[in-house]
């Protein structure tokens, strides 16, 4: 324990509501934001797929409406999740299966709580209290019985300003990647103009026709299962987070599984492409990748020799050539794009010496961002690393 620190129940300084039933067959366009379980995500609480309660309807649960500042957390599935709720998303309400975390005291800092549920140290305790097979859920009375640390407001204060001035680098690191990202995509229009309006008269093939000979775009693995030991890791949707993936974090399947989906199996060199979910979103495969599979939600991109996969990766990745990708994406709950129109997705293409000059270009964009995500995961060390410190 730290000298000047008290430790205390989180139900003993803190208010916790819990959310309303809302029927969904009440939802409008208009009125007041309804936050849900899909709404809080780890850090935030996001605009996704706004519902609304008319006046009207709402006047009557005015006990589960919500402030600037509140903290936001999500009760099921990911448990733990915290948000704070900002002015835009207001006038708002709590939906079941969130909590609402309200100081009972200005001696301590909303912002002190936030980042202190947003620690490794919170979510693994959240994670342990949590029941459930299928989906896990946490409890609000396990909230109020949590002890959380209590240093005095002035420790709170300096712990929040130590935090946020390395969070604030990760942030100011992260819009420099989406520069380089904004750059290569200029240098795309300025050599090869639009891929859709193609006012430069490039010839036009079908993605079919310029991939390499065994390459077949085909569906990953349909059922992976929970992953297995020693075993084939499996690239997922969830896992293309960055331009380039990595064997690490990868879940594993069985190299029986694996086998049954040859056509699928890694060289190490692809475009990776989601076909479920965020359709159109490519990362390229590292050559760590090399024997790895995908899931039924990615196909890899193998390119033949008439085309550059730097120069198709940003064709892909163009706005033009996203739009035509939604236009043909089907689903509501589960958004997908059937492989045959993936096939037939029309590209440009452009002399080889041509696309080789832009993979040039982009390859020192490559090296400048790489540096920058280093910068990004050193950052991330030190934030985890302090926020144990503190919190631990």
């Amino acid at each position: 324990m730290r000298e000047g620190w008290e430790y205390k129940k989180l139900g003993e300084v803190c208010n916790i509501l819990n959310g309303y039933a809302f029927k969904s067959s009440k939802y409008t366009n208009s009125g007041t934001r309804i936050i849900r379980i899909t709404n809080v995500q780890k850090g935030y609480v996001i605009d996704n797929d706004p519902k609304y309660y008319s006046d009207d309807d709402i006047k009557n649960l005015t006990q589960y409406s919500l402030r600037e500042g509140d903290l936001v957390m999500s009760l099921t599935g990911n448990v733990g999740r915290v948000g704070m709720l900002q002015k835009s998303m207001l006038p708002a309400a709590l939906n079941q299966r969130v909590a609402c975390i309200r100081t009972k005291s200005d001696e301590i800092s909303l912002n002190y709580l936030f980042h202190l549920f947003n620690s490794d140290v919170f979510e693994r305790a959240a994670i342990r209290s949590a029941r459930g097979i299928a989906q896990l859920n946490m409890s609000t009375e396990w909230l109020k019985e949590h002890t959380i640390p209590l240093p005095p407001k002035s420790t709170q204060l300096a712990i929040v300003s130590e935090l946020d001035k390395i969070k604030e680098l990760i942030r100011l690191k992260k819009e420099q990647l989406k520069d380089f990202d904004n750059l290569a995509q200029s240098i795309f229009y300025e050599m090869f103009g639009d891929p859709v309006e193609n006012d430069k008269g490039w010839e036009v093939m079908k993605l079919k026709e310029i991939v390499s000979d065994d390459c077949s775009i085909s569906y990953g693995i349909v059922q992976p299962g929970d992953g297995v030991e020693n075993g084939v890791p499996v690239v997922r949707p969830v896992d293309m987070t960055e331009n380039f993936i990595s064997r690490q974090g990868l879940k594993n399947t069985t190299k029986e599984i694996s086998d049954s989906y040859k056509r699928t199996i890694l060289k190490g060199d692809e475009i990776l492409m989601c076909v479920r979910g965020t359709t159109g979103l490519v990362a390229m495969a590292s050559p760590e990748l090399k024997g790895c599979n995908v899931t039924r939600g990615i196909t890899p991109i193998e390119c033949g020799p008439s085309c550059n996969k730097w120069f198709i990766y940003y064709q892909i990745s163009n706005p033009s050539i996203q739009q035509h990708i939604a236009e043909y994406t089907r689903g509501i709950t589960l958004k997908q794009i059937n492989m045959k129109d993936v096939r037939e997705i029309p590209l440009c293409l452009p002399p080889l010496a041509l696309q080789h000059l832009f993979a040039q270009c982009i390859e020192q964009i490559e090296h400048q961002k790489a540096e920058v995500q280093k910068a990004i995961i050193d950052l991330e060390t030190l934030l985890a690393a302090r926020m144990q410190y503190w919190f631990e």
